[in-house]
């Protein structure tokens, strides 16, 4: 193929305009450096891009995704939802901090712990104390 024209595209991207767009963002993606799919033959980006959409060796539709994602500021990603955490009550400290519902899931109410609770709880978290033989 010697010279390509919008005419062997058409064909393949009906809009004209839409064909422009999509062939300068493929010259950019190319003089950005992205792989070429034909033989270059002493061709400038944009006609590279022609003849890359004329020969399908790249389809419009994923260009055309190319394109739209370039363009896009805010890239929106899919998370999944926030499960519910499951309670603690294997201790009598979690059990007095885990969450008491009263019938309305939007009124969450949570009981205080006293000082002395929390000390006790604190108690038995502590790491044990060394012998003589671990130390120096």
């Amino acid at each position: 193929m010697a010279r390509v024209t919008v005419e062997d595209c058409i064909d393949k991207v009906e809009n004209r305009f839409e064909l422009v767009l999509l062939a300068g963002h493929r010259a950019r993606l190319l003089s950005s450096g992205a792989p070429l799919t034909v033989d270059r033959d002493r061709d400038k980006n944009p006609v590279v891009a022609l003849r890359e959409i004329a020969d399908q060796t790249i389809t419009p539709d994923d260009l055309k995704e190319q394109l739209i994602h370039s363009l896009q500021k805010y890239v929106e990603v899919d998370e999944p939802e926030a499960e519910a955490v499951p309670l603690l009550s294997s201790s009598p400290a979690a059990a007095a901090v885990a969450p008491q519902s009263s019938g309305d899931d939007g009124d969450i109410q949570f009981d205080r712990m006293s000082e002395e609770d929390l000390l006790r709880g604190l108690e038995n978290l502590a790491p044990p104390t060394e012998t003589e033989d671990e130390g120096d």
